[in-house]
């Protein structure tokens, strides 16, 4: 099949970057399209426009649109999906749109940026629904989420596919990136952008306990974002020592940050949307056979196994995470057994092969356009 990906997306972002490199192993053909993000919707468009007319602008297959057999636009890129409808419809090709997360749900509801009551909250609303019904096909990265989309949007069942977010089995490759001896302090690693729904508070909090049990456990929060400052004011003002704060790493070295660590941890947040997402960073942990602790929700009960591929801690997390992770410095066995089983559920699942078959799956399965 030939794909053609287009809209205001990071070509470096994770998820469609495993979706991509997945359909190029399968013989697939992907041109991409990618517009400047800065750039506002009504300078986008004739910025799109004129790179279709031109041809892909990144190396790649350069395949005329007459010949591209699907249109993809990628994650946060509602405001694309109209510009993707006219095009499909021109071509009379089939729209996939994988929205990841809808905007009402990340900016009001998650971020709380403006009340749910605003007129911002009911456009960014609105740019979700149309993007929704514009699409011939949506992805979703768990049931949770494509329930969402169904009870909120009023979306089809069958418009929606469920697709994780997966990570790339090449970079995050344990025997590539051997993890060395195990002689330096037992770490627990918490890759963050934080987010609320990351919940890093809770992480810090489990720092503090474990302090007071075991002094030698250290805890690595990476990264930057929102919760930044907070989780470190946290930090001090509870006295979590065994807490250290380190900036973000480049992409390619997060796998030997996740090799020389002993535990890896999920997301804890309590906002609604953290129950409905597994995050790349947790793919990645498993994909690099490390034991991996995340928060108990609807979303990580689809995939995952407690017990048997990963450790699933329920309020109040503080303690429950605590528990785990003095379990698994306790007992070697115990984690060499999850961290093993989920690496060969990531292996058998969220590939990038085994995405892109799913996808390509669909897309032949799908009803035709109403």
């Amino acid at each position: 099949m030939k794909f053609g990906f287009i809209g205001a997306y990071d070509p470096s972002y994770p998820r469609n970057a495993v979706i991509r490199k997945g359909l190029a192993a399968l013989g697939d053909e992907v041109a991409e399209y990618p517009a400047p993000q800065s750039l506002k919707v009504w300078l986008r468009y004739p910025t799109l426009l004129a790179r279709l007319a031109a041809g892909p602008p990144r190396s790649g297959p350069r395949i005329p649109l007459s010949r591209l057999d699907c249109l993809f636009v990628p994650e946060f890129c509602q405001k694309d999906v109209p510009l993707g409808r006219f095009l499909a419809t021109l071509l009379a090709k089939p729209l996939v749109f994988d929205p990841l997360a809808p905007r009402y749900e990340t900016k009001i509801l998650d971020r709380k940026r403006r009340p749910p009551s605003s007129l911002h909250a009911w456009w960014n609303f609105r740019i979700d629904a149309w993007s929704f019904r514009l699409s011939d096909l949506i992805l979703a990265d768990t049931g949770a989420h494509k329930d969402l989309f169904c009870r909120a949007y009023g979306v089809p069942a069958r418009k929606i596919g469920v697709i994780p977010v997966g990570y790339d089995d090449e970079l995050f490759d344990p025997d590539r990136v051997p993890s060395g001896p195990r002689d330096d302090p037992f770490t627990v690693l918490f890759l963050s952008s934080f987010l609320p729904l990351h919940g890093v508070d809770s992480a810090v909090e489990a720092a503090r306990v474990v302090l007071g049990r075991d002094p030698s456990v250290v805890f690595r929060f990476v990264g930057s974002g929102q919760t930044w400052v907070r989780a470190k004011e946290l930090a001090l003002s509870i006295g979590a020592a065994n807490c250290r704060f380190e900036p973000w790493v480049p992409y390619h070295e997060i796998p030997a940050l996740i090799a020389a660590s002993d535990v890896c941890l999920g997301v804890f947040g309590r906002t609604a949307k953290a129950r409905r997402v597994v995050p790349h960073k947790l793919y990645q942990s498993l994909g690099m056979r490390r034991p991996v602790i995340t928060a108990r929700t609807p979303a990580a009960e689809e995939f995952f196994t407690h017990g048997e591929n990963i450790l699933l801690c329920g309020e109040p997390y503080a303690e429950t995470i605590a528990d785990a992770v003095l379990a698994l410095k306790k007992d070697a066995a115990l984690g060499e057994r999850i961290a093993a089983g989920g690496h060969r559920l990531a292996r058998e699942r969220f590939t990038p092969i085994a995405l892109a078959s799913a996808l390509k799956n669909m897309i032949k399965k799908m009803s035709p356009r109403a």
